[in-house]
């Protein structure tokens, strides 16, 4: 009679929350020693418990991110195990699409699955139907909980109310509410008086090292303190951004009134705010060395972003906003107006936004700062500017409509030319234009796969003419920019072809 074969059974267990973990006896031997006792019940059928402990508390089954969980599966692959043994199926995974691959590593690897509360047997096709039912359950129970936390952390705020995490600088938490400890809200008083004072975070932390100001200490339960070190860019600019400290709780982009007395003015604090954007909008600027303070917020009629773009003529630089979908080849999509003046456009809206928005004394904004404060969009109509608003909180307050007529066709200093100069027939430029974006889309579908002859069937030509017009793909950016602007002396599409340099230099 051939020998009982051996079926070495690994118990799991798991706990979503710490709580009561330091007990002698917890959750986690309580579900172990019903899963050890119906092991032992199966002595019979060659059940043996392996020694190895796998147990997982105060971690979610939301996933399968679990540290002894992890090692049970490379237990699994490594063929150590033969039977996982659970108290409840939710102590595996509490997501049915978890559980799917779950069961597809188990089956990959000869493993069973038994959970010694509800009865099933992951070997036949009713078991896993029952498996599949108990778990959908489970996961609707998870969600179902993490819905009403979440539903509950926000009712709390929108009263006002403390709902944990790190307490501010100037605050302790007494029964979830906050209480104003007065030596350290001076001290945030004194961080927000000399922010405005020297303007930058950088200067603003050199002070706060001289003045020995650190960061709040905490002691947490486990007697490890917390704090107590120098502060960073990135905490100095949250504490200069916290809406606690004007009585408010934020929460998933609303504002509260909380229920907590506050330590800033809020003239003080939205006087921070805005040059905060102002620093902000300064690197932004700096780091991408451009001086198009529209940039990203001026579209014309059709709805096109019209990006900054320049040419140089005798050594003058003018600058301008054009179309993207004259950039693209697409002149047919562009607005009525598809290229404006920079200068020009620049100053009516800077005189706009500065009779709009008065600054406090002391507090005059730079040009850049000014536009990313308040300006959100602006759409260039062939009579009109329109200017959508915002406030220094960023939330929109009007739209206001400028009279405003393109200047006529004269280059001054700074300006460029609205329209193509006489010498070049805008139907010739549309055509050349058109053919190096057909050109390149010639290229990519080259790069995809295709042949000459696909190209050449796709678009009703001879192969020798798609050949002819390829190098077009490779028409300098400078040049197509001269094309577009009109700087170029006419010439067809086949002579460009012709002579499309065979090295250039980028610009």
């Amino acid at each position: 009679m051939a020998p009982q074969p051996v079926i070495r059974c690994a118990v799991y267990t798991r706990k979503s929350t710490e709580h009561n973990l330091d007990l002698e006896f917890n959750s986690l031997d309580a579900q172990r020693e019903s899963c050890e006792a119906y092991i032992k019940s199966q002595l019979h059928e060659g059940w043996r418990l392996v020694p190895d402990r796998y147990d997982d508390g105060g971690i979610s089954g939301g996933s399968l991110d679990r540290p002894d969980l992890q090692r049970l599966l490379a237990d699994i692959r490594a063929k150590r195990v033969d039977n996982v043994v659970v108290y409840k199926v939710d102590r595996l995974t509490r997501s049915l699409t978890d559980f799917a691959k779950l069961v597809e590593l188990f089956d990959a690897h000869g493993v069973s699955f038994v959970s010694v509360t509800q009865a099933f047997n992951t070997t036949n096709s009713m078991g896993r139907l029952t498996l599949n039912v108990l778990l959908s359950f489970a996961q609707f129970e998870r969600e179902v909980i993490a819905e009403r936390v979440r539903d509950k952390v926000a009712a709390s705020k929108r009263k006002g109310m403390w709902m944990g995490g790190g307490v501010p600088l100037g605050y302790i938490n007494r029964d979830k509410k906050l209480i104003i400890v007065p030596d350290e809200a001076e001290t945030v008083r004194w961080i927000f008086r000399t922010y405005l004072e020297v303007g930058s975070i950088g200067r603003l932390l050199q002070k706060m090292d001289q003045e020995n100001i650190r960061s709040k200490r905490r002691e947490p339960g486990d007697g490890r303190g917390a704090g107590g070190c120098r502060f960073g860019p990135g905490s100095l600019g949250y504490l200069l951004r916290n809406r606690c400290y004007v009585g408010e709780i934020s929460h998933k982009g609303l504002i509260h009134a909380g229920d907590h007395q506050p330590i800033i003015e809020r003239e003080l604090f939205e006087a921070v705010q805005v040059q905060l954007k102002s620093g902000a909008v300064d690197r932004k600027l700096k780091h991408a060395g451009t001086l198009h303070l529209l940039k990203g917020k001026l579209f014309d009629s059709a709805g096109n972003r019209m990006t900054p773009s320049h040419s140089v003529k005798k050594g003058v630089r003018y600058r301008y906003y054009v179309s993207q979908a004259i950039l693209g080849s697409r002149p047919g999509e562009a607005g009525r107006i598809g290229r404006v003046s920079a200068p020009e456009l620049e100053a009516l809206i800077e005189e706009t936004l500065r009779k709009r928005f008065a600054a406090a004394p002391g507090q005059s904004l730079g040009a850049p700062a000014l536009v990313e404060t308040h300006l959100e969009r602006v759409i260039v109509q062939y009579d009109a500017i329109e200017l959508s608003l915002t406030n220094s909180r960023g939330a929109a307050i009007e739209v206001v409509r400028l009279d405003w007529q393109r200047k006529p066709p004269t280059a001054e200093k700074g300006l460029t030319a609205e329209l193509p100069p006489a010498h070049q027939d805008t139907k010739a430029r549309d055509a050349v234009l058109a053919a190096i974006g057909k050109a390149r889309s010639w290229i990519r579908n080259l790069g995809d796969g295709a042949t000459i002859a696909d190209i050449a069937n796709l678009e009703g030509k001879g192969q020798r003419q798609v050949r002819l017009l390829l190098p077009l793909a490779f028409v300098p950016p400078i040049k197509v920019r001269a094309i577009i602007d009109g700087m170029t002396p006419a010439v067809t599409v086949t002579e460009l072809a012709r002579n499309v340099p065979l090295v250039w230099e980028p610009n």
